[in-house]
């Protein structure tokens, strides 16, 4: 029995640490406890496949959820992008017309003074927005990005060319807003022999 202090029993202190603090050692566990464990032990493995084929079930369907999230995330930034790239063609498109009344002054020399700057400050705005004129004398026909408003032919060409330009053309990145107006010239090969002719 523990010795009395003034009549009081002295408190019975048990060390349940699992590692000796003086040595660092990992204790080995009474006789009591390390039969527990041991009982347990088959009913782990019992339910240990059951566990495993939840586990593998669980990590199929937060890959499948994870990969669902990601191809939305994607889809909505690209119907983002085509929207927000589609509202910007349709604005620019409606300003072609501007650009167009521009051009003309500056052809006439009609370009001048706080005007001269307004015009100006409107081209580098539509820059900055993806806008880009094409088509220049002496290009190359490309049916896809040009529309050709008269044909002829020239001595001086090689292939098919644009050899006027009554309309710029103007793109939006790859996108065509409006095709360049143009007049083509196609090389001057030998006209095909007419009915009279083959009757001389």
């Amino acid at each position: 029995m523990p010795a009395r202090d003034n009549g009081h029993e002295e408190p019975v202190i048990r060390d349940k640490r699992k590692i000796d603090p003086e040595t660092g050692e990992v204790r080995e566990p009474s006789g009591e406890q390390s039969e527990a464990p041991a009982e347990q032990t088959p009913m782990v493995t019992a339910h240990d496949g059951e566990l495993a084929a939840q586990l593998a079930e669980r990590t199929a369907d937060l890959q499948r959820l994870q990969a669902e999230y990601t191809n939305y995330r994607r889809r909505v930034e690209r119907d983002r992008v085509a929207v927000r790239e589609q509202a910007v063609a349709g604005a620019l498109t409606e300003l072609l017309p501007v650009l167009d009344d521009i051009g003309r002054a500056r052809d006439h020399g009609e370009l001048t003074g706080g005007f001269a700057k307004v015009a100006e400050s409107l081209e580098s705005a539509l820059t900055k927005l993806g806008l880009s004129p094409y088509g220049q004398k002496g290009d190359p026909f490309d049916p896809t990005i040009h529309e050709a408003l008269m044909h002829s032919y020239s001595p001086d060409v090689t292939e098919p060319t644009a050899i006027e330009v009554f309309q710029p053309g103007y793109r939006m990145g790859e996108r065509v807003l409006r095709p360049a107006r143009v007049a083509v010239a196609e090389p001057e090969d030998a006209p095909p022999a007419s009915n009279d002719d083959e009757a001389n």
